[in-house]
């Protein structure tokens, strides 16, 4: 199913996360526009990784966050230090459920509700490259735009 389709329930879910993923989901994005940050959710990095969340912060900074669950869920995923080179700064970011001290210390942790998220600690700084930099923020730019244009078409394309 793509990431926008006019036949779910809500056009931005693609069936892949949990409820309690998308609760966590909503509070993080809250907390970063609060920030003003500008945040994409599930956006494919160039080494074919998904991040859960990007988002660029006013002087162009590069975030990803990365959601889990569970206790679990950070087990089996060793995935995450791959995110680290298309980022400056990388997050895990949980539940109240979920023991905090249990997240690398190499990486911010937030702790979120449906309606906001705590920053417990914050990610250190990577910067990453010019080039790298210029090359993902013209993908969230991109990305961004196309499912705008999608999601205006599955409108228009509903029978008034």
């Amino acid at each position: 199913m793509p990431l926008v389709s006019p036949h779910a329930a809500s056009p931005l879910i693609d069936g892949r996360q949990s409820e309690r993923a998308m609760m966590v989901r909503r509070g993080v994005q809250g907390r970063l526009a609060a920030m003003r940050l500008s945040v994409l959710p599930e956006l494919t990095l160039p080494n074919g990784r998904r991040a859960d969340l990007i988002a660029l912060s006013p002087k162009g900074e590069v975030w990803i966050v990365e959601i889990k669950t569970s206790v679990q869920d950070l087990r089996v995923d060793g995935k995450w230090p791959e995110y680290r080179p298309f980022c400056d700064r990388l997050f895990f970011a949980t539940h109240s459920g979920v023991p905090a001290e249990i997240f690398p210390a190499e990486c911010g942790l937030m702790v979120a509700d449906g309606y906001d998220a705590h920053l417990l600690r914050e990610a250190p700084e990577h910067r990453i490259a010019p080039a790298r930099r210029k090359a993902i923020v013209l993908q969230v730019a991109q990305a961004a735009a196309d499912r705008l244009m999608r999601a205006e078409h599955a409108i228009a394309a509903i029978p008034a």
